[in-house]
């Protein structure tokens, strides 16, 4: 008997089972669980944000060789040609008006080279390109520092939500399993309508609850997946043996904020800004200044005038142009005010950033110093919230407590791993914080909390 289609495609030939098998190789990497440092690397390839500030420190760097061209000789050529349509009107010897009409072409070229000797505007503004591209470079390594923070951050996230999740399905199989005792007990004349009652209330809430958890899940891998720009199914998770409880090194808070001050790019950019301000208030008085160029032009004109119609020049020139300012109305006095009052600005925008990062700096310290007797505090406490629910299970059992008592036990040992799963993110993304403040949140950084991770 001959097999149908169905049971011919149901049995494939070897053929198809080689073909089956090179996609499911395929399809291996994409639907692997990545790791925060593969995640990182994907964001500094595809994340928008980082993106554009590259290009943005891009344009930035120009402005460099911007300033130093106009150190440089300038050179201009100038060419026009010209066809004259003359009409003259003159008495001739009987005082009679005699009108003429001519036409002919006329052709002038002009090469001029100019050398700015003297110009204080222009090392002025050289001064200040240099420091604006200093502010470029700044704000180029504070948005990398700002990438590893988010990306942390949307990890740690996204690994939290499915901690919690893995929980509350957790939780519910205990209270299922505390449901279907008390039922049991209740049936059989031991229990009560109010354990009941209260093994189903719990049930009830622990569904809604993990509604809430797979929505904040579902966002959580799509905050990551915005900064690769490619689907993400799962994540590495947390090791708790692997997890590296460590102090800051040094253990001085004043050390980190005079790190801090030192290479935090936040900061960096600021002071390149105020820099840049203080060379703005040079550019603005260099209009009290005079200027010298040298000057070298070559000239050659056919038919230029009226008066000389079939006549060629040319003319070559070197010399020296000085330019002194007068008056100009209060312009320059103007623009002077208003340099110095952005000079202040910046003195004070750096100021304000520098008392910022110091107390940032402050609270991550503590963040990470007093993160980790906090999470050694919370193992603790689930040490003990696991002996609770062991003992009154078997309390239970002896009939001396109740499938309230149970199940309230149950939801404290529930709430003690919730906050202990927080308190270890809480000290990992205050490490990378920490780090990010001192311009030392880069990949080595990640792949020392990547190495905590499960494979």
């Amino acid at each position: 008997m001959r097999p149908t289609t169905l049971q011919a495609t149901a049995r494939p030939l070897p053929g198809k089972r080689l073909l089956l098998a090179a996609l499911c190789l395929a399809l291996a990497p994409a639907l692997a669980a990545m790791d925060l440092l593969e995640v990182y690397q994907a964001a500094q390839q595809q994340d928008a944000i980082i993106l554009g500030a590259r290009a943005t420190a891009q344009a930035g760097r120009e402005r460099l060789p911007q300033a130093r061209a106009q150190f440089f000789p300038n050179v201009s050529l100038s060419v026009a040609r010209n066809k004259n349509d003359l009409v003259s009107t003159a008495p001739d010897f009987t005082g009679q008006e005699q009108t003429t009409e001519s036409q002919y072409p006329s052709l002038n070229q002009t090469l001029t080279v100019r050398q700015p000797l003297f110009r204080r505007y222009l090392t002025a503004q050289y001064s200040q390109a240099k420091a604006q591209v200093q502010d470029a470079e700044a704000t180029l390594a504070q948005e990398e520092q700002n990438l590893a923070v988010r990306v942390s951050g949307a990890y740690f996230e996204a690994m939290l939500t499915h901690e919690q999740l893995a929980l509350i399905l957790a939780q519910r199989a205990a209270y299922t399993t505390q449901l279907d005792a008390a039922r049991k007990s209740f049936a059989g004349g031991a229990g009560t309508r109010t354990d009941v009652d209260e093994a189903q209330a719990r049930l009830d809430m622990n569904l809604a609850q993990e509604i809430e958890a797979r929505q904040n899940v579902s966002y959580t891998l799509q905050q990551l997946q915005t900064l690769v720009n490619r689907p993400i199914d799962k994540l590495a998770t947390l090791d708790p043996v692997k997890l590296e409880l460590t102090e800051p090194q040094p253990n001085v808070l004043q050390d980190w904020i005079d790190r801090a001050e030192l290479n935090s790019p936040q900061l960096l950019s600021l002071k390149a800004q105020a820099e840049a301000s203080r060379e703005e208030v040079k550019k603005a008085s260099s209009g009290y200044y005079p200027t010298l160029d040298a000057v070298a032009q070559w000239s050659r004109s056919e038919s230029e005038n009226v008066l000389n119609v079939q006549s060629r020049y040319t003319n070559a020139a070197l010399g020296l142009q000085l330019s002194i300012p007068i008056y100009s109305g209060g312009h320059v006095s103007s623009t002077v005010r208003q340099a110095v009052a952005g000079q202040e600005h910046a003195r004070q925008a750096l100021e304000a950033g520098r008392r910022d990062l110091g107390l940032r700096v402050y609270k991550e310290f503590r963040g990470v110093t007093e993160g980790i007797p906090k999470v050694r505090a919370l193992a603790v406490a689930l040490r003990s919230a696991d002996q609770l629910v062991l003992s009154s299970r078997k309390s239970l059992q002896a009939g001396s407590r109740t499938v309230i008592d149970v199940l309230n036990a149950e939801q404290q040992r529930m709430l003690v791993l919730r906050d202990l799963a927080q308190a270890r993110y809480m000290y990992l993304i205050s490490k990378i914080r920490l780090l990010a403040l001192v311009g030392a949140a880069d990949a080595d950084a990640l792949a020392a909390i990547n190495r905590m991770l499960k494979p």
